[in-house]
């Protein structure tokens, strides 16, 4: 019989060579090593716009996001650019009055987004403006391009966003961004904005916009979700189930002229993103969508998930994926917890 009352404990002993815990023991070393860093250079902060003065409209489905009319965005505007953003993207939410068939208010110089442009360049002319192109903003059936015969066709449609580029950049926007998904749209607006005198301004084209479920709360905040009603966009914007077509996509955009590219949505298509930037090596940027700000907040509120910690983590994903910027509704909360980390 074994008596093992006065046997020796032994442990296994395990000599490796490579020990990755020994770069992760202190703070300093952590951050010395780190390959990806988020900083507020990276982030461009999605606004929306209405008409009005000193007025603000919470946004339900986007829990701290606010239309704001041109005086109060301004100030935001300035508080942006003193947190060091580096640019803005202008989304308008159209009066209803104003929505036809055919959206003629996207070419009006006095539109709403025009406007917007002029007062925030004179009085914060070191931001940058983005603006969007496309339709849906001003339609009365919500979507992106004109519809015929109940088909959104893309020639006519083309000329319509080139129009809409034009008057934009005469209003002193920066950077054009095409998020309607016509095909050729690039090289049109391109040409168009060459032959108008505008050739310094550049091109962020949504190359890779995928026909998304995460939009829902933007289109409440532009006041196109019930002029969409049940209709989708799947004629235009990308299959979900597709990446390798996202690259014939974004080979074309930056062939027709695109200064940079975007995918669409973020999260759930960082391998797009990473693919897009390994593959072409042009500035990438990702676009941090509605939806996935509204499920982070709706985590957070709950306490399921850590706020500060989750914005600041989800950034750093496109960062890794190989995103050069991110759009993002975080901007200015980022902004401000990078400032005190």
């Amino acid at each position: 019989m074994i008596n093992n009352q006065n046997e020796t404990k032994t442990h296994i002993q395990i000599s490796p060579i490579a020990r990755p815990r020994r770069l992760r023991v202190s703070p300093w070393i952590r951050n010395m090593v780190s390959e990806h860093r988020v900083t507020v250079n990276d982030l461009i902060w999605p606004v929306f716009i209405q008409e009005g003065n000193n007025l603000r409209t919470p946004i339900a489905s986007m829990p701290g996001v606010e239309r704001l009319s041109i005086d109060l965005l301004t100030l935001a505007v300035k508080e942006a650019r003193d947190l060091g953003i580096p640019a803005i993207a202008l989304f308008p939410a159209t009066p209803a009055n104003l929505k036809t068939q055919d959206g003629e208010e996207a070419f009006n110089p006095e539109n709403l987004v025009c406007r917007t442009i002029r007062a925030i360049k004179s009085a914060v002319p070191d931001i940058g403006v983005i603006c969007d192109v496309a339709l849906d903003p001003y339609t009365s059936h919500g979507q992106d391009g004109l519809v015929r015969n109940g088909i959104v066709v893309n020639d006519e449609t083309v000329e319509v966003l080139c129009k809409q580029s034009v008057v934009q950049a005469r209003a002193g926007c920066d950077v054009i961004a095409p998020s309607d998904m016509m095909d050729g749209r690039v090289g049109a607006i391109r040409k168009a904005l060459d032959n108008a005198g505008f050739s310094h301004v550049a091109i962020l084209s949504y190359a890779a916009k995928y026909a998304s479920a995460f939009y829902g709360p933007f289109r409440d905040a532009v006041g196109s979700a019930n002029n969409l009603g049940k209709s989708d966009k799947k004629t235009y914007q990308m299959d979900p189930s597709n990446s390798s077509e996202a690259l014939r996509e974004v080979a074309l955009d930056i062939a027709e002229g695109a200064d940079m590219v975007m995918v669409k949505p973020g999260m759930p298509y960082l391998d797009v993103v990473a693919r897009v930037k390994d593959a072409f090596k042009v500035p990438t940027f990702a676009y941090q969508v509605s939806g996935e700000y509204a499920m982070l907040c709706a985590a957070a509120a709950n306490g399921w998930l850590d706020r500060e910690k989750v914005i600041l983590e989800s950034l750093l994903s496109f960062k890794r994926a190989g995103a050069d910027g991110v759009l993002t509704y975080f901007a200015v909360e980022a902004a401000k917890l990078l400032k005190h980390n």
